[in-house]
């Protein structure tokens, strides 16, 4: 078919990079002939028709901008076969002749179902602060996240080694340990929690507290993601074996803002443009990732049946660099 009109959305959680993406959707977009509709709060937008067209302006002064000009949202009902009869509907009154996609896994099952039931074409492209898409090896919003938390640390460990305490901090990954992992190794902390890894409490925490300390440490730092437990109850756990004062800080959605990095800002660009190039190939239903450092593209149904693991490597490296 010929592609003349792209719908553009944004779906699941926000991520520091998505108004990059859209940007260079839009502007690539519209450089390559195609006419750009912009739909508001992702799926749940399209279903309500909250739709219009974009121009180049529309999309001035967003790059450095955190969240999405689009806004995002859940849409149950997309799931359902009414749902996605009327998103189809919607893309039929407004002439949208494909959807690019920015978000993450559950976003992408919501973009399968649009193309194979729908026969709508789409190009997902990967945006989450969790980086746990197993096609790609990076997604928009993850370095900003990092940045975010990184800072965050920072600033607590000032006031954990003034009153010689344990900080127990809680980031974002329900189901993964990205974040937690990488600004464990990035501001040194004692231990890294993650979903992936089962941790026992005496070995993986209280022991190098006591070793530490046994060693001249003042100060702790415990990064755990919240898909591993409650940082409060970790805390309280520490101060009653180890006799070590605990504080629990749970650093929350502002994880999620923020104005995004050079990096992300580089990389929405590159993969929104990439995925602009592919409808102009009239080539559908791909997910742009990032593999061995290049920007590839992928069938969306082989894409979605990938894996990710978490190198364990990096639990034992920030062992070694913590002691």
């Amino acid at each position: 078919m010929s592609i003349k009109t792209i719908g553009v959305l944004t779906s699941g959680g926000d991520a520091p990079g998505m108004n990059a993406a859209i940007r260079a959707v839009v502007r690539t977009g519209i450089g390559n002939g195609f006419r750009v509709m912009g739909i508001r709060k992702g799926y749940r937008g399209l279903i309500g028709g909250d739709i219009e067209e974009m121009s180049l302006r529309s999309v001035s002064e967003i790059i450095y901008r955190g969240g999405t000009i689009l806004q995002t949202a859940r849409s149950e009902e997309f799931m359902t076969k009414e749902g996605l009869d009327k998103a189809v509907a919607m893309c039929k009154h407004f002439n949208i002749d494909a959807v690019v996609i920015i978000g993450g896994d559950g976003s992408y099952r919501g973009a399968l179902n649009l193309s194979n039931v729908g026969k709508i074409p789409v190009i997902g492209i990967p945006g989450t602060i969790d980086n746990d898409i197993g096609c790609t090896e990076y997604t928009i919003g993850f370095d900003t996240a990092l940045n975010t938390v990184k800072d965050a640390v920072d600033k607590i460990r000032d006031t954990a080694f003034s009153h010689e305490r344990c900080s127990v901090i809680e980031v974002m990954g329900r189901e993964s340990g990205y974040i937690a992992v990488n600004v464990a190794i990035a501001t040194g902390a004692e231990v890294a929690l993650i979903p992936e890894k089962e941790f026992d409490l005496d070995n993986d925490i209280i022991k190098p507290i006591v070793e530490g300390r046994n060693r001249g440490k003042k100060h702790y730092i415990i990064i755990v993601a919240e898909g591993v437990g409650k940082a409060t109850e970790i805390a309280e756990d520490i101060q009653r074996i180890s006799g070590v004062e605990a504080r629990a800080t749970i650093l929350g959605h502002v994880q999620r803002g923020g104005s995004p990095t050079a990096h992300d800002r580089f990389m929405a660009s590159v993969m929104g443009g990439k995925a602009v190039e592919l409808l102009k190939q009239n080539k559908t239903n791909r997910i742009v990732a990032l593999q061995r450092g290049e920007v590839v593209d992928l069938d969306i149904t082989e894409a979605l049946q990938m894996k990710k693991e978490l190198s364990y490597d990096l639990i034992r490296l920030n062992k070694l660099l913590a002691l």
